[in-house]
This record gives C-alpha cells, sequence and structure tokens, in this order.
C-alpha cells in the first residue's frame, strides 16, 4: 500500500481563501474508497500508487471546475511494498517511542 500527500493550491484572488475548494476536494474524497485525513499543510491519502496518480489527477481538476484559472498541485508518494501499513501506523510508532 502506498500513501500519498497532496496540497492542491488554487491560485484565488486577494483576501480570498482556498477553504472552499479545499472543501469540495474531501467531499469528492468521502464519495471514494480512500482512506484519507486533511491535515493543516493538506491530505494524505491511503491506496496503491497507480490508483493514487489517477486520484491526485481528478482532485487537481476539481478547482478548475470552480472556475479557477490556475492551480499548483504538489504531490509525494511513499510506496512500501515489504509490508502492510495503513494511516496512522506512522504516527502510532513515534507515539509509542515517546512514553
Amino acid at each position: 500500500m502506498a500513501f500519498m500527500q497532496i496540497v492542491i493550491s488554487p491560485k484565488v484572488p486577494e483576501g480570498s481563501g482556498i477553504s472552499p475548494y479545499v472543501a469540495e476536494i474531501h467531499k469528492y474524497l468521502k464519495t471514494t474508497q480512500f482512506p484519507h485525513q486533511l491535515h493543516d499543510m493538506g491530505t494524505i491519502v491511503e491506496g496503491k500508487a497507480g490508483e493514487l496518480l489517477a486520484l491526485a489527477r481528478k482532485l487537481h481538476e476539481i478547482p478548475f471546475k470552480k472556475g479557477v484559472k490556475r492551480v499548483y498541485t504538489t504531490i509525494q508518494i511513499d510506496d512500501r511494498r515489504d509490508k502492510k501499513v495503513s494511516l496512522g501506523d506512522k504516527v502510532k510508532s513515534v507515539r509509542k517511542k515517546l512514553r
């Protein structure tokens, strides 16, 4: 399984926020089978690497469909194939070491 961190930054007029676009992206994510977590700097999604790349393309298009003329998207993919991992496993591992 792989993890993708995705940050989609619609370029909106000064003084406007991007949270309405992020909300639309998360509404779409809720309709998919992908486990995901919103955090202050982006979104983490779990799935197969190829499927995550296809999902990134769909998510990137959402602000354009809402009228935005420019979107800057960054993704990072951690594709681990030597053992099964799920969202939250890395955080749990670190928290155990903090005890």
